[in-house]
């Protein structure tokens, strides 16, 4: 599924979202969503800041979900977004907060 995702004030076009629970150590359910996205040369930076931050409230509004979160994974398909033009595949894991 797509849609869009907020992360704190950042609005992304999600792609392949997807929203499933974990059970914690501690025997409660947390939320877990996946999803892939598109980052340009332009936005490179406001991206990684924001994800160099590992705090996040994050919206989901097509499913009503809003819930603090960190970084589970994330993976990039390029290191170096600062060439003009140029855009790189990101995949987000982001995990509930217990």
């Amino acid at each position: 599924m797509n849609g869009k995702v907020i992360i704190n004030d950042l609005t992304i076009d999600a792609l392949n979202l997807q929203v499933e629970t974990k059970t914690s150590n501690g025997g409660s359910e947390l939320k877990i969503v996946r999803f892939d996205f598109k980052v340009t040369s332009e936005d490179y930076h406001d991206v990684t800041t924001l994800l160099y931050k590992n705090d996040f409230i994050v919206k989901i509004p097509l499913k009503n979900l809003e819930f603090p979160a960190v970084i589970y994974n994330y993976s990039t398909s390029i290191t170096n977004l600062y060439e003009e033009g140029t855009v790189g595949d990101f995949r987000l894991e982001l995990i509930e907060k217990s």
